[in-house]
């Protein structure tokens, strides 16, 4: 049989085409478990905005196996679709055929930073990212300036004008988030063990994370306080960093590692019961130890062992129990909506222990949202990465919540904490967003909110 030329020259381009390299590419076991039956279409944040099926998780799953099986190249085309990606989980909550859909996202995205090359200007703006908000003490150098940015003024001005929008979406995008930086935020005053009050219960290591201990430091005083409170002596080893969720889940390998070693490293020797964690997206990562470093014939065991300690803050006390007496957090009884962050929701499968604990609160009544499992679009960096997507999903999420009714409302992850308060103020809403544990830590000093 003759083969055309035309033919010849296709098979030859297709063994040509740049695809994932050997090193942990999507598990075609995994991609094989999809039956592209769609359910996971409805609850996909970015196919509900974008209305694309290359934008869904069966849609991604096609182009994996496509790319793996040397149909298709790694290129701008399929990238883009992988970017689109919010990594919220939301699909594997849904799944009836149990696709471990997280898996296949996260190994693409590692195979993205290694094999596909990105435009210089997003090179630069990822650099940035990955070079700054991960390490907390340089981070705080950077809070000099951004100080003086605030009260000069240039936060209004720019907001208004919308002038630096027009100059970058992505800089305009980190810039509408950024929280009020106050004196606090250049502080370190935890000391390394705090006892317990009254008889002690248990040995916990607290992680102080890397936005929350710069932009929410009152969140981890408030949860040191719960936890000593309820029996437990506090440990805050000073060698601690990033916990890895930021360069982890955008695909930054041995970035990640090293994180994961040096955070494994400052707990060795503390002899701890539990590591706590009040940070959603953190604790997701922190628990995944084991399979960052599976490779790490050092540190593999190491961190399974480290991740079977890792508790969410929230998690641990509904498991406890909460034995501090709690008092009414305002004079007539409170209205509260409780959002539930993804990595909490889908990654880690806590729901229902959040609102164990809320309505433990006297005179507090839980209201819950349409659509509580859709994601607001933070996602760690994605709203600074892909804003456009990011806010419209922001837009719905705070409308949700408003429809509640509800006065406040409890947020368990600094991410979504920033993205909701700026959708709020958008909308010219004047309502808080405040951490489940400070609202604990209120009930127990007997402290009224000011709403």
């Amino acid at each position: 049989m003759q083969v055309s030329e035309n033919a010849v020259n296709n098979t030859a381009s297709l063994k040509n085409l740049k695809g994932f390299d050997v090193n942990h590419p999507p598990d075609p076991k995994l991609i094989d478990s999809c039956v592209h039956c769609g359910f996971c279409l409805s609850t996909c944040p970015s196919y509900r905005v974008l209305g694309k099926e290359m934008d869904s998780p069966r849609g991604r799953i096609y182009l994996m196996d496509a790319i793996n099986e040397g149909e298709i190249a790694l290129n701008t085309a399929t990238v883009e679709h992988f970017d689109s990606c919010l990594g919220c989980l939301a699909c594997v909550s849904t799944c009836p055929s149990g696709v471990q859909y997280d898996k296949l996202i996260s190994a693409t995205r590692h195979q993205v930073e290694r094999n596909y090359p990105r435009s210089l200007p997003d090179q630069f703006f990822r650099q940035l990212i990955f070079s700054l908000f991960p390490y907390p003490n340089l981070l705080r150098i950077l809070l000099v300036p951004l100080l003086v940015y605030q009260k000069l003024g240039f936060t209004k001005f720019f907001r208004a004008t919308g002038l630096l929008n027009k100059i970058s979406p992505r800089l305009a995008a980190m810039e509408s988030i950024l929280p009020e930086i106050t004196l606090k935020s250049f502080q370190d005053k935890l000391p390394s063990v705090i006892p317990a009050k009254g008889e002690k219960r248990y040995r916990v290591g607290v992680i102080l994370g890397c936005v929350q201990r710069l932009f929410f430091s009152p969140v981890n005083e408030a949860t040191v306080r719960v936890l000593t409170a309820n029996g437990c002596e506090v440990v805050i080893p000073k060698s601690q960093g990033c916990c890895a969720a930021l360069p982890e889940h955008q695909g930054q390998t041995e970035q990640a590692k090293a994180l994961a070693r040096q955070m494994i490293d400052s707990f060795a020797n503390t002899n701890v019961d539990f590591v706590i964690i009040n940070a959603a997206g953190c604790g997701h990562t922190l628990k995944e130890y084991g399979h960052i470093l599976e490779d790490d014939l050092e540190y593999r065991e190491k961190a399974k062992d480290f991740a079977a300690k890792v508790k969410d803050a929230q998690e641990f006390l509904a498991t406890v129990g909460i034995t501090a007496k709690l008092s009414p957090l305002t004079d007539k009884p409170l209205n509260l909506v409780y959002q539930d962050a993804c990595h909490l929701l889908h990654g880690q499968k806590i729901s229902v222990q959040p609102r164990q604990v809320l309505r433990q609160i006297p005179e507090v009544k839980l209201r819950e949202p349409v659509d509580a499992a859709l994601c607001c679009g933070s996602a760690g960096v994605y709203n600074m990465l892909q804003p456009e997507v990011a806010e419209e999903l922001g837009q719905q999420k705070v409308q949700n919540l408003l429809n509640t009714g509800a006065e406040l409302i409890a947020s368990a992850n600094p991410g979504c904490t920033l993205q909701i308060t700026k959708h709020l103020q958008l909308q010219g809403k004047n309502i808080s967003v405040i951490h489940p544990m400070e609202l604990l830590d209120y009930s127990i000093r007997g402290e009224k909110l000011k709403l």
